[in-house]
């Protein structure tokens, strides 16, 4: 497939199917993340899967829809901010890593047919509580992850003339 088709054709699913996905498969979802750039090459992410099975109560004090544990598998992308690349201004780039991980996990997952949704309105306490995360450790964005009981709507997107400026602002 080739890569512009793959990003038309993912979508943010809300409706998934309770079938296992394939070991191999997650394989490749994360291999897609280890592959992706980071600032340095410093690779300062952990992504922590959670099997959504006996446990859906408690991840939805995460995330309240029901359709975040319909699927078999979560993944959260973590920051690990002190092992991350650090700009001349003092800006930290591991939150800008982790979310490029995220977004190669998510279109290696729509390449094998599978379905996730970008969630970052979730309870960070929460999250922390529920999934044991320590204090270094900054959990960034979740997405379910398996097959879609649902179909894509259309897509809502701005024109390029509103999103891009030439040579200056």
């Amino acid at each position: 497939m080739e890569i512009l088709d793959l990003m038309k054709k993912r979508y943010s699913v809300r409706s998934y199917k309770s079938d296992e996905v394939e070991e191999a498969k997650i394989k490749q979802v994360l291999e897609a993340a280890r592959l992706a750039p980071t600032a340095a090459n410093k690779q300062p992410f952990k992504l922590l899967l959670i099997k959504t099975e006996g446990i859906e109560e408690e991840l939805r004090r995460i995330y309240p829809a029901n359709w975040f544990t319909q699927p078999p598998i979560i993944i959260c992308a973590c920051a690990l901010p002190e092992q991350g690349w650090t700009r001349r201004d003092g800006k930290n780039y591991t939150e800008v890593d982790a979310t490029i991980v995220m977004d190669h996990l998510i279109l290696a997952a729509t390449s094998l047919g599978l379905g996730t949704c970008w969630i970052a309105a979730f309870d960070l306490e929460a999250a922390r509580e529920v999934l044991n995360i320590p204090d270094d450790v900054l959990p960034l964005v979740f997405t379910p992850l398996g097959y879609p009981a649902d179909e894509p709507g259309p897509k809502k997107r701005k024109k390029i003339e509103e999103l891009v400026r030439y040579d200056k602002w």
